[in-house]
């Protein structure tokens, strides 16, 4: 391998170089294998081929370095080696907690105390801090559901909405007005003008986190429908007991908090409901309360919106654990005084700091880590400490929009598929739920369902209340998917027949109920899910779907495809050309996934797609029969700012041909336009505004590109469009999270984007592998990267030696001609 720079690498620094931006060399926080797994120490270099470093990333190249020039081991196709980032590619944003050491947030809120007394019923016996509402006869029915008392122990969720303080609403509407006064500060302070209430902590600050994190929290919803919801997680326990009237006692405990995540106090409740059998004073829960705050999560790195989505789409176990990392030297630095990244010093000999250690690993079993990285950064691993006993607890890091509690939706899709398939049911036809035809299957009429708002009923008979609100809160993942919000806000997890007239009262509710006469009232509900019989019922007082004039626009416009429409809601659904939604294919992939055991977060990844792909077809259809839609913000005034030809210009979801984009919009027409008029469409369009705000590459539709190359045949000069206009576009480490995030591990990753070093054109090939190379020193991209196959890693390799040919016989003939020399015949390209 040649000793001095590679010429792709050269020409990735030479840009960086011109905006006044150095490289640097990234740290590793510890030389124990250990911090990273599945990274084996370095074998012999004579038993490693050419080729087995190309396949293994994690086999560095062993070249010498020379004064002239870096080594070929900070080539990116070497994990271990230290990585070269340019200032485009370093992480822009200031690294921060989720939940900062000295916040005066508690995790808790509230803790709760019911009983049942034979005489007066429920009863409301402790709130703790202070009292959450005076309504506590409802809220001890809430916390003792029906037939509790012939189980044992049984758990429920239930959602309060409890207006914020006066003195709440004014310090975060101060804090919001002041990150906006600082972010309109940032373009003086990049000219050298420093206002008086400047100071070096808003030079440091990170006003684009601020953005994000005003557009869309991680751990609660944006203030558009009001304040963030309470959730509450109880527990109830029935203790036999002679001696009283009943022969039981019955007691429920609950934790209130506004962290979604609440299902990781599941153990603490069990020991503390227990304790509280013992001694039933306030004490008690005030040494809980106490303890589920002193909490410590500040070493939880807190995410980008983009990097949150790439964490939960993702199965890699160490994505973006260098913000763990990172995170632990700074506070090693905080604590001990020790600069992690301070130069080493021979004189003064190696400095000492608390070594660190992967969670699980061996010294960290024997307790000899001071500091742990999670061996899984989905979830943060800390502790509780509870009577002086350490409760291991699990947080999620990346939480997404109506994702509340621990729930399944493979056991939801289960609960109704096996049945479907056993005997298949017929539902009566009703345009927006049967888009399939009468043989639609349960799980898309319940998507159906919940798009176009309609009433929808849990149905749990005999069953534990847990269990019926995990069902709820499975549904409304399902159809928010991270993405579409307005389903939590409206779900009652558990309710009774005492709250029917409430319910009623809210349009488009989804609830879980125990008591079957709900069953028999057909007018409270549009469709019924029977949990233990896995069967649905579409109700037979459902209001019909209106002729709306989107439906009849589109059968004008597409007079070929109108008949199709109604053929979506009346065919059997069984043959494959009944289809035009692709939901019974998407079905049978996801029985398929779920067959092999794929697990909960492909399962899950898979319907957020499914979500994207509805969004984007509705606007698409917008777009087609209305001329323009509100789910899209772009001009042509932008695409034609950018220089990529008409391949950037481009927008919205891409299909094969006409007559397949025509079928599949007559197969969703009805659907999208029931859900045109539902709170969740209200919303998204909201969050579409706020986050084209922050969002890189504007006027750009990067996911429109990748779609073109992943559907599409298209000739060399199309194709070379696309590659050109990724190649010039996306450089920052924004940019390539938003490419990665419309390039899933799960759907291929980069495979379509890496087809552009096989393109008969030159420089073409030279700037998809300046693009991969950018994308392989990224955080999350060298995940990405290594998921390549070995063929397009050793394309890219000869691609690399390609250019660093040339350049050394450029270098040749500029010498040569110095000297006046003239060498005839050279063929210059080198295959």
């Amino acid at each position: 391998m040649a000793s001095t720079l590679p010429a792709l690498r050269r020409t990735s620094s030479a840009v960086s170089h011109a905006n006044g931006e150095g490289l640097q060399h990234r740290r590793s926080l510890s030389t124990i294998p250990s911090i990273r797994p599945g990274r084996s120490p370095q074998p012999p270099t004579a038993r490693i081929s050419e080729t087995d470093r190309i396949s293994d990333p994690s086999l560095k190249s062993k070249a010498p370095s020379t004064a002239t020039g870096a080594s070929s081991q900070h080539s990116s196709l070497s994990s271990n080696a230290q990585p070269r980032h340019s200032g485009a590619l370093r992480r822009p944003h200031k690294l921060r907690s989720q939940y900062p050491r000295g916040s005066t947030e508690n995790h808790v809120e509230y803790i709760l105390v019911a009983s049942f007394d034979i005489d007066r019923g429920p009863v409301m016996e402790h709130q703790y801090p202070v009292a959450i509402t005076g309504d506590e006869h409802m809220l001890a029915e809430l916390m003792l559901p029906d037939q509790a008392h012939v189980r044992n122990q049984d758990w429920t969720i239930f959602f309060l909405h409890k207006d914020t303080s006066q003195e709440e609403d004014d310090a975060e509407r101060f804090a919001k007005e002041e990150r906006r006064a600082r972010r309109n500060r940032k373009p003086d302070r990049a000219k050298g003008i420093i206002h008086e209430s400047d100071d070096e902590e808003d030079e440091d600050d990170d006003l684009e986190d601020d953005d994000w994190d005003d557009v869309m929290s991680a751990d609660s919803e944006p203030d558009l429908e009001g304040p963030p919801l309470v959730y509450v997680l109880n527990l109830v326990n029935t203790k036999q007991d002679k001696t009283v009237k009943r022969g039981a006692v019955v007691k429920a405990m609950a934790i209130c908090t506004r962290h979604p995540f609440l299902h990781i106090y599941k153990p603490l409740l069990l020991l503390a409901l227990e304790e509280y059998f013992k001694a039933p004073v306030p004490e008690t829960l005030a040494m809980l309360y106490t303890a589920v705050n002193e909490m410590d999560l500040s070493l939880m790195p807190k995410l980008s919106l983009l990097e949150r989505h790439l964490l939960q789409s993702s199965e890699n176990k160490d994505l973006f654990v260098e913000k763990f990392e990172a995170m632990i030297e700074a506070r090693i630095a905080e604590t001990s005084g020790v600069d992690v990244h301070q130069p080493f010093d021979a004189s003064s000999g190696p400095p000492r700091r608390p070594p660190i250690f992967r969670s699980g690993s061996k010294a960290h079993i024997e307790g000899h880590a001071a500091h742990v990285v999670p061996r899984d950064t989905h979830e943060f691993e800390s502790k509780v400490m509870y009577k002086g006993i350490p409760i291991p607890i699990k947080v999620p890091v990346a939480v997404m929009p109506e994702i509340v509690g621990d729930f399944s939706l493979i056991k939801l899709i289960q609960n109704f598929s096996d049945s479907h398939s056993k005997t298949p049911q017929t539902f009566p036809l009703h345009p927006h739920l049967t888009t399939n035809g009468p043989n639609t299957h349960p799980i898309i009429v319940l998507i159906n369902a919940l798009l176009t708002q309609k009433r929808i009923i849990f149905l749990g008979h005999n069953m534990p209340s847990g269990e019926v609100a995990e069902a709820v809160l499975a549904a409304c993942a399902l159809a928010s998917g991270g993405i579409l919000r307005g389903f939590t806000r409206y779900a009652f997890p558990y309710t009774d027949l005492t709250k029917v007239d409430d319910l009623l009262r809210v349009p488009g509710f989804i609830a879980g109920v125990t008591n079957p006469t709900f069953e028999h009232h057909p007018e409270w509900w549009d469709l019924l899910c029977d949990l233990p019989t896995g069967k649905m019922k579409i109700s037979s007082k459902i209001e019909p779907a209106p002729i709306t004039e989107g439906l009849v626009y589109f059968q004008q416009q597409n007079p070929a495809y109108a008949n199709l429409v109604h053929t979506s809601t009346s065919g059997s659904g069984s043959s494959s050309n009944n289809d035009l939604t692709g939901d019974a294919a998407f079905m049978a992939d996801i029985h398929r996934s779920i067959a092999s055991r794929a697990g909960e977060r492909v399962v899950r990844a898979k319907w957020r797609a499914w979500v994207l792909k509805f969004t984007r077809i509705a606007a698409a259809f917008e777009e087609s029969v209305y001329g323009a839609s509100a789910l899209y913000i772009g001009s042509d005034e932008q695409e034609a700012n950018l220089t990529g030809g008409a391949a950037a210009q481009g927008h919205g979801y891409v299909w094969v041909d006409e007559a397949t984009k025509a079928r599949e919009l007559a197969g969703n027409v009805t659907r999208i336009e029931g859900w045109r008029n539902t709170r969740s469409y209200y919303s998204f369009i909201q969050d579409v505004a706020r986050l084209y705000t922050i969002r890189p590459l504007k006027g750009l539709d990067l996911a429109h590109l990748h779609d073109r190359l992943r559907t599409q045949r298209l000739s060399p000069p199309q194709s070379r469009e696309i590659y050109e206009t990724l190649a010039q576009y996306v450089r920052s480490y924004d940019e390539i999270c938003l490419l990665l995030s419309v390039a899933p591990e799960s759907q291929a990753g980069l495979f379509y984007v890496a087809l552009g070093l096989f393109h008969k054109d030159r420089d073409v090939r030279h700037k998809t592998a300046e693009l991969l190379e950018r994308i392989a020193e990224h955080d999350a991209g060298q995940h990405w990267w290594r998921s390549l196959s070995r063929f397009e890693k050793l394309a890219y390799v000869r691609i690399k030696k390609e250019a660093e040919a040339e350049e050394a016989r450029a270098k040749v003939e500029e010498k040569e001609a110095g000297f006046g020399v003239v060498t005839v015949g050279v063929d210059k390209r080198v295959s």
